[in-house]
């Protein structure tokens, strides 16, 4: 506790010096438009006489975005169920997955981005005290001086006012970012000392939170430029289209359940009775959503974005493979037509935690190519059968016995090795499965292939004391199955000392994110609707599957579900669970649906990674016994030093 209190009892200089270090430190792998800072963020009378020095402290504005490309900082990605980190070895712990454990609490939280720590793992010294907030009260300054049209002189009024509307959009989506986790939050419109006791003012009702961002947003797309033309120094900064997408999932989210007329809040009040939910269901909400999210694809159509397919091959490969690259390729490709938004302060470097040894006699030990993130046994369910519906209501392929032992034909070799003994649960799958996942005996194609070609390619062998298995005393799937959706295809994992890692910059929005929204939105404003099947259905024609309709109607025992506000929310909720997987998309999801009572209350398991004969292997194991508690876990806990400091500021129910 008294660590915690010095932390927020540092000198203004102090801090300003220690997060210059930081932001020194964290800007060597992004674009040229982050790698710089102000030389003193505390001396803001000398920041804004010249465009040089205000340019910097924009750039600074920037530099408070979330770290999503490392799942150290994704406060999502390992935070709910879809990627499982080995139980007997806490090293690799940190902080999103001590939540998973079920560890978050109110004394010294977890993932504490209302205080700025406890958001790596113990020690972690990259934790920037009141970060957010510090990012919001940074544009805060930026705006008022900026606008001031006696200072900054030099600048051309066009740019000013471009520059105006990304501070106006990255204080807009720090306060949704707050609030997406900690649910009402207080409203910070100017600037403030950040390092005075009793700073904040009381929490906001959330739908004045999310009047307060869309307005912002609706300001800041005003002008904001349409693309970015100088693609060599700016991609990643902010864009009308950024906007718009931003403004759509905020607008999603206030009309999802957990948001709109939820009764498990309908007593939350201040300290002076005002509600900070309204209980009452209202359904223009997802009017405004639906409208939203039209806005967004229309403009980004407009802007040349397209859902990303795998072109100009230039290895031969199959079409079974080129469908497998269209899903991977959309995450991992540098500035696809598909990505809406790229985080250029973040790059994706975990790729040694998703991809294992993938052939013996490799230069590369564990420590190299570790394949830590394990996906789960209900993962891997979540996905559809080759017909394009769930396992569980295809009527014509059974898995019933999904650990049922078959071998793999000729015919399976984009899929699974041929002669290949492996469980019925990894045949007949759709090709998402076979991008996203890696499992024992499955294809796990790279570039540096050692056939040159999707023929005769690396094929996992995941048992006990084999290259991709369990063996090694700290690195090894928990599950036996691995994430091969977020590495990229182009790096190198043999022939060398070491693996070269391309990375990308992380995707925080992309189109088939947006088309899954519209549709979600569509639906609930008009229950079966024929347009929303048609988004759904792009995306699944991207995926090499059959539309909703014909999957449905000729594979599945509910063959009419498409057709009801029910059944088409549960098609639209299975396709974007499974679209998104392993992107930090699916807490956020679970919680605004208010399904994560359910769903994260399930078992974890695996395959029995011990085994060593496919007999033994292929017997699924219990790994943990998650536990959410309703309502207090749907929202991040303010902490106990936080609410005693501020009188005014009231802890979420249930903490």
């Amino acid at each position: 506790m008294m660590k915690r209190m010095q932390s927020y009892k540092k000198t203004k200089t102090a801090a300003a010096s220690f997060l210059l270090v930081l932001l020194v430190a964290g800007s060597i792998s992004c674009k040229k438009f982050l790698d710089i800072v102000p030389d003193n963020v505390a001396t803001v009378e000398s920041a804004f006489k010249l465009r040089k020095e205000a340019e910097k402290y924009l750039f600074t504005c920037y530099s408070y975005l979330p770290r999503n490309g490392d799942g150290w900082f994704n406060a999502a990605l390992t935070a709910a169920d879809e990627i499982w980190y080995p139980q007997n070895d806490q090293s690799t712990w940190h902080a999103a997955f001590r939540i998973a454990q079920g560890q978050q609490n109110k004394s010294t939280p977890y993932f504490d981005e209302w205080a700025g720590e406890r958001k790596g793992g113990s020690g972690d010294t990259r934790a920037i005290p009141l970060k957010i907030w510090r990012g919001i009260n940074q544009c805060n300054i930026f705006l008022e001086n900026v606008k001031d049209l006696g200072k900054v002189r030099d600048i051309d009024p066009f740019e000013r006012e471009r520059w105006i509307g990304e501070a106006e959009f990255l204080k807009a989506y720090y306060h949704y970012y707050m609030l997406r986790m900690y649910g009402p939050i207080p409203i910070m419109d100017k600037s403030i000392d950040l390092d005075v006791e009793n700073i904040f003012t009381k929490r906001q009702p959330v739908d004045a939170c999310v009047d307060y961002i869309s307005a912002l947003l609706d300001s800041a797309y005003e002008k904001l430029p349409m693309k970015i033309t100088d693609e060599n120094n700016e991609m990643g900064r902010i864009t009308q289209t950024i906007a718009l997408a931003v403004k759509a999932k905020l607008l999603v989210m206030a009309a999802s359940p957990l948001f709109n007329g939820n009764p498990d809040f309908a007593s939350f009040t201040d300290k002076e009775g005002t509600h900070l939910f309204n209980a009452v269901y209202d359904p223009q909400k997802w009017v405004r959503a639906r409208d939203a999210c039209k806005a967004a694809i229309d403009l980004a159509a407009m802007n040349g974005h397209e859902l990303y397919t795998y072109r100009n091959d230039v290895y031969s490969l199959s079409d079974t493979m080129k469908i497998q690259m269209n899903i991977r390729n959309a995450i991992t490709t540098w500035w696809n037509p598909e990505i809406i938004w790229g985080n250029s302060n973040s790059y994706f470097n975990n790729e040694f935690m998703c991809v294992p040894p993938l052939e013996r006699g490799t230069n590369f030990d564990r420590f190299s190519l570790r394949g830590l993130w394990a996906p789960p046994m209900k993962i891997v369910k979540l996905f559809y059968t080759s017909n394009g519906v769930p396992m569980e209501e295809d009527k014509s392929l059974n898995f019933t016995n999904y650990t049922e032992l078959r071998t793999a034909t000729a015919t399976d070799k984009y899929y699974i090795e041929p002669n290949f003994v492996t469980a019925r649960l990894h045949f007949d799958r759709e090709p998402r499965f076979y991008a996203d996942i890696g499992f024992d005996g499955g294809i796990f194609y790279m570039q540096d292939s050692p056939s040159g070609s999707d023929e005769n390619t690396y094929y996992l062998k995941a048992k006990n004391v084999e290259n991709a298995g369990y063996g090694h005393f700290q690195n090894y799937s928990e599950t036996g199955y691995f994430v091969k959706k977020l590495a990229n295809w182009r790096s190198t994992t043999r022939g060398q000392t070491n693996p070269t890692w391309l990375g990308y910059p992380w995707p925080m929005i992309r189109l088939a994110d947006l088309y899954l929204l519209y549709a979600e939105a569509l639906n609930e404003t008009e229950g079966g609707s024929a347009t929303a099947i048609e988004y759904v259905d792009k995306v699944r024609r991207r995926a090499g599957l059959k539309g909703v309709v014909e999957s449905w109607t000729s594979y599945s025992n509910s063959p009419a579900k498409f057709t009801t506000k029910e059944g088409l929310r549960q098609i639209i909720q299975r396709e974007r669970s499974i679209e998104m997987l392993f992107e930090g998309e699916r807490l956020w999801d679970l919680k605004r649906w208010k399904l994560a009572a359910e769903v994260l209350n399930e078992d974890i398991t695996g395959w029995n990674i011990f085994g060593k004969t496919a007999a033994s292997f292929y017997q699924e194991r219990f790994v943990f016994d998650q536990t959410f508690i309703t309502p207090r876990d749907y929202f991040w806990p303010i902490g106990d030093y936080d609410t005693r400091r501020n009188p005014q500021l009231v802890e979420n129910p249930g903490w």
